[in-house]
């Protein structure tokens, strides 16, 4: 991964659904899901402080506790979001960082995060105050290694500049496939490791969709049926580090989406 010593699994399991935030979760098929990543040789685990403040934590530690031993899984987790009222607002201050990493590590049932990420870019925090914060985690072995997720380029050298970024988490899939134009080319130049969220739209690529399918207007969460926590939906998408599409596949592809429109996702500010 990245700039890190970290070997992990080319497809990883993200947890934003056990949160609660896309629909009801249901905790015991959250962890069965778990189980079944394991099974299938998954190895990278991505989840937040932010799903669900510490519910998402909480299933993904108790379920690799039951079913892996520390060193042969790989926990990527995010903070620098919170609760201001009933506002989710950026935070990647010292001590709000701080008390995320505590938090996190106790949610998790762990000593160590092996990749820590600030969840969005908080313009209101100067770059050197969270660079400095992530350093003294990294120090105290409470953090491995130091990612960002949601930063554009100059950000990322604004904070690069006072500190290490290692990984980068953004989102993309044929739908969106903005960071095409400078991104990546950025992070490869770097070596930072790209870790992407929503590769399947969230469940619009998922096979799930039909011509016949119906959405509510009134909530965007119903745009997008992800697999949630159900563990048979994992099956084909574990294997999908294996596939190697042609010249061919990829020209229809191309055509199929020539007239298609960009899809977006949320902010934190308006989820």
């Amino acid at each position: 991964m990245g700039q890190t010593d970290l070997q992990v699994s080319v497809i990883g399991l993200g947890t934003w659904a056990f949160g609660g935030e896309w629909g009801p979760a249901d905790p015991r098929e959250s962890k069965d899901a778990i189980y079944r990543a394991l099974q299938l040789g998954i190895t990278l685990f991505d989840t937040a402080q932010g799903y669900g403040f510490g519910v998402a934590e909480q299933i993904l530690g108790e379920a690799l506790r039951e079913r892996a031993t520390r060193d042969e899984v790989v926990i990527a987790t995010k903070g620098g979001l919170r609760m201001d009222g009933d506002r989710l607002v950026r935070d990647a201050s010292r001590q709000w960082l701080r008390a995320g990493v505590e938090s996190s590590l106790y949610n998790l049932g762990t000593d160590y995060i092996d990749l820590y990420q600030v969840h969005w870019p908080d313009l209101h925090t100067m770059p050197e105050e969270t660079a400095s914060a992530l350093g003294e985690l990294v120090a105290e072995g409470k953090i491995r290694h130091v990612g960002v997720s949601n930063y554009d380029i100059d950000q990322m050298q604004a904070l690069g500049r006072f500190g290490r970024v290692e990984m980068l988490q953004s989102p993309y899939n044929l739908f969106r496939r903005d960071i095409e134009g400078g991104i990546l080319r950025y992070t490869a130049a770097q070596d930072i490791g790209v870790l992407v969220y929503g590769p399947l739209a969230h469940g619009l690529l998922s096979g799930r969709m039909a011509e016949s399918t119906v959405f509510d207007a009134d909530d965007w969460r119903s745009k997008s049926p992800d697999f949630t926590g159900r563990p048979a939906r994992l099956d084909g998408t574990a294997q999908a580090g294996d596939v190697e599409l042609s010249e061919a596949d990829l020209s229809e592809i191309e055509a199929t989406l020539a007239d298609a429109s960009p899809v977006w996702g949320p902010h934190p500010e308006g989820m």
